[in-house]
């Protein structure tokens, strides 16, 4: 992002043009839409100067931008001139999937609401194919803050949703008819770039044949300068456009001399140009000359940075001088573009050389690169970008190399593509010469993709047979792809895999026991993964009861994570999750709610669809509606663990509103309910009352798992069961084991949901309360409050409302920080969010005023 080029010395002023832009600053968006060399950026850079109380800041758009990572370089670094703090933002892309991601977006609108007065131009953008970037480009759109306004401008209508744009906010649209010059600008840009008047003949014939078109116009006043008879050269311009574009070009061309178009057909084989690259890849000497001559005489060259280093051609005048090239010079596109990727390989630019190789088909030159893939690529996530490479080379290139097809399945998978990774490695997986080594990396990936796929059988015979597989070819050679592909870290992570499907299907002991020995094993000390362990163990230990054990898990994994700087990484998630399930389970689901948004964030950046679904769990349990909607339900089959847990919710909600609810048992022998539903189903038929029902279901071997939470829901229930039966004392008894146990571990949530008659019996029991049961009543008259607390005109979101319940602590945003493991950023916004509902100039303020309205 550099400031706005500033326009040739030809160009016209157009203050008609000017003044329509001036009218739109009140609206968020302006869109320019027309061909190449319609003056769209002409004008832009005049408006530009007429308004020096505004900053422009301009982002010319480029096929490599399709990388979500250099996209947001070049926009901090434009965003920078407007406040420092914007480089801070960086780390929040790699949760952004393949576009920049709600938590950047959001701080991005936060940024420009506090420094007004911007205009952001995005140039070029039909360049982007990245849909993932121009949607979020058009959330930015939507939600920009009052004193910045944004401008698309693109050669081609991006298919966004401009009919409600224009409905709500009279989106202006500069399009290829008013942006066309009428006779008089025509005449004065002839005159300016010729150096003579032009007779209104030859206007008339240039504006007869060009229609207006700019480019097309500054064409002809360049090839003017080289004829005569200025009307016979005009009347000589027929055809079609194309073929008048065509013309002009040429005229353009035969100009010069014979050195010099042949440096520019040559240079034409370049998307960027700078004088080191050219010296290098096409053999000049002068290149910085060149440029500077190539710009006085009006040759199409556009800057690219402010230090006038980068440069590109004009796209219609690269696109003919490419034809030339191939047409003149057949294979020197190519060879130019070797010499440039080796240049960028030698100045360590390894994507722009990987990027070249591809545009030259120089497939195994270009495989060669990729398979030097290091782990960064995993850690820095940037996967996406070596799975487009991949898929830019030609099916049977990568069958030749069997581990490239392999590498294009891992990097698929770990860039989100789900379905596609899982057909690559599947089909991989039953060819019948794959090398043993590969076949031991390819069941290892297939087995690691239990938290993309819903059918956990599948997950756990995958890593049946990778394990079996590790252990058959144990003198094997596996080759190194990714840097992770050493028999330790497979092992490990098949390990972990296996562990993650038993934690899936709501098999506690055996998920343990897997996940333990993953950790434990010599690939569990490598800091991804075993953040990734640490994580799914303290999932299963929160969902299990083990809630102090949960907590000393998820604490560590984030504390390695911060220490790593993998914060932002995807391996975080299941740790974030884990401690929102443990504010649910401990009474206070609200306390939940910004872990919970980090987690389900860092899930969804890598389209991890059954941990997605485990968040989407967790914001049903919190119960907040703005959180439940910002972490939707993925659009595939939820695993057993999430189905039984919203069922569960779903007759807990009946139950609780409506005093009663039916469920039908689904237990057999063979088949018991999992714990959440069976404790759901029994209340039921409690809350009717129905004492034979429930004493069938609730027998000594009821819950099929022995675990914290399973005897605490036992006692629960039995205690209520001798309650409806009348028996007191018998009632009193059970409930205060209940008690006791729940204490031990701090679980408040089972007596929450069980409802009102439990309460009651928790409330009736004799003696001085012990603090964990007052914390009990607490939490169930908890909900009361916050029914009776006054509504703000703009509502505190779930993380807002939790974040306030810290304020009084006096805690700093560093400290805040690091206890919910976030950005200081991160804290800073939800602050500032925070005052400004609460109509509050400051921390104190915000406490006196959430205090006033029944919030803290």
């Amino acid at each position: 992002m550099i400031s706005p080029p500033p326009p040739p010395p030809h160009a016209v002023d157009r203050p008609a043009l000017r003044a329509r832009l001036d009218d739109a600053l009140g609206t968020p968006l302006t869109l320019l839409v027309a061909p190449a060399g319609a003056g769209k950026t002409v004008l832009l850079s005049q408006w530009a100067l007429s308004r020096p109380d505004l900053r422009f800041l301009w982002l010319e758009a480029g096929r490599a931008d399709d990388d979500p990572a250099r996209f947001l370089r070049r926009l901090l670094r434009g965003l920078g001139t407007i406040d420092p703090a914007a480089a801070e933002l960086a780390p929040l892309l790699t949760i952004g999937g393949g576009g920049l991601g709600a938590p950047l977006l959001a701080a991005l609108v936060e940024l420009l609401a506090e420094r007004p007065g911007n205009v952001l131009i995005f140039d070029d953008l039909q360049l982007l194919t990245n849909r993932a970037l121009l949607a979020d480009l058009w959330w930015l759109a939507d939600h920009v803050p009052t004193g910045t306004h944004l401008v698309f401008s693109s050669r081609v209508d991006l298919r966004l949703a401009w009919s409600r744009h224009r409905l709500r906010y009279a989106l202006l649209e500069l399009r290829q008819a008013e942006l066309a010059f009428d006779a008089d600008v025509a005449a004065e840009v002839l005159r300016r770039i010729t150096g003579d008047a032009v007779s209104a003949a030859t206007v008339e014939s240039i504006m007869e044949r060009t229609e207006g078109w700019p480019a097309g116009v500054q064409l002809s006043a360049i090839g003017l300068r080289d004829h005569v008879d200025g009307e016979q050269f005009a009347q000589r311009l027929a055809g079609t456009d194309r073929l008048i574009a065509e013309y002009l070009s040429e005229e353009v061309l035969e100009a010069q001399s014979d050195e010099r178009r042949m440096t520019l057909l040559r240079m034409s084989a370049l998307e960027t140009i700078s004088a080191p690259l050219v010296e290098s890849a096409l053999g000049v000497t002068g290149a910085a000359e060149l440029f500077a001559e190539l710009q006085d005489d009006s040759m199409f060259l556009v800057p690219l940075d402010d230090d006038d280093d980068l440069f590109r051609f004009h796209h219609l005048f690269r696109d003919l001088l490419r034809y030339r090239l191939r047409a003149a010079l057949p294979g020197e596109e190519q060879r130019i573009l070797a010499s440039a990727a080796e240049w960028y390989v030698a100045n360590g630019d390894i994507p722009n050389a990987i990027e070249t190789y591809l545009r030259a088909h120089s497939w195994d030159a270009a495989l060669d690169l990729l398979l030097k893939t290091g782990r960064e690529a995993y850690e820095r996530v940037r996967t996406a970008p070596v799975a487009r490479w991949l898929a830019a080379i030609p099916e049977s290139v990568r069958h030749r190399r069997a581990e490239a097809e392999v590498l294009y399945g891992i990097v698929l998978g770990m860039s989100g593509d789900s379905a596609h990774a899982e057909d690559v490695l599947r089909t991989l997986s039953i060819a019948p010469d794959l090398d043993p080594g590969l076949a031991v990396i390819v069941h290892a990936y297939l087995a690691a993709r239990v938290q993309f796929r819903p059918q956990v059988s599948v997950s756990l015979e995958d890593a049946r047979v990778a394990l079996r597989l590790l252990d058959e070819h144990r003198d094997t050679t596996i080759p190194d792809l990714l840097g992770l592909t050493s028999r330790g870290l497979l092992h490990t992570m098949v390990l972990v895999a296996r562990g993650r499907a038993h934690l899936l299907a709501g098999q506690w002991p055996d998920s343990r026991n897997w996940l333990t020995r993953g950790l434990e094993s010599p690939g569990g000390q490598y800091s991804v993964y075993r953040v990734h362990t640490l994580g799914s163990l303290a999932l299963l230990e929160a969902l299990s009861g083990r809630l102090d054990r949960a907590q000393e898990l998820a604490d560590e994994a984030l504390e390695l994570a911060r220490d790593r700087e993998l914060l932002v990484h995807p391996a975080p998630a299941d740790a974030y999750l884990a401690l929102a399930l443990i504010a649910v389970l401990r009474g206070t689901p609200d306390r939940g709610s910004l872990a919970l948004h980090e987690g389900a964030m860092r899930a969804a950046s890598n389209q991890r669809t059954q941990l997605m679904w485990v968040a989407h769990l967790g914001a049903v349990l919190i119960g907040a509606a703005d959180l439940q909607e910002s972490v939707p339900p993925p659009a595939v089959a939820a695993p057993p663990i999430v189905r039984a847990g919203l069922e569960a919710a779903a007759l807990r909600d009946k139950r609780l509103s409506e005093g009663v609810a039916d469920a039908t048992p689904r237990a057999t022998p063979d088949l018991p309910l999992p714990g959440p539903l069976l404790f759901e189903v029994i209340a039921c038929a409690l809350s009717k009352k129905d004492a034979p029902a429930a004493r069938a279901l609730l027998t000594a071997d009821s819950f099929a798992q022995d675990e914290p939470i399973d005897r605490i829901q036992r006692d629960v229930l039995a205690a209520w069961l001798a309650h409806v039966e009348g028996r007191g004392a018998e009632s009193r008894q059970r409930i205060t084991r209940a008690l006791e146990r729940a204490a031990e571990l701090r679980i408040v949530s089972v007596f929450v949901w069980a409802g009102p008659e439990v309460m009651r019996l928790v409330e009736s029991l004799p003696g001085t309360p012990t603090p964990f049961r007052t914390e009990v009543i607490r939490a169930m008259r908890a909900k009361l409050r916050s029914s009776t607390a006054q509504e703000l005109p703009e509502p505190l979101t779930d993380r807002e409302r939790e974040l306030l319940t810290y304020l009084p602590t006096r805690l700093t945003n560093a400290e805040l920080a690091a206890h919910f493991f976030v950005s200081v950023n991160t804290i800073k916004t939800h602050m500032a969010h925070i005052y400004r509902k609460l109509d509050a100039p400051n921390r104190s303020a915000a406490v006196t005023r959430a205090t006033d309205l029944g919030l803290l």
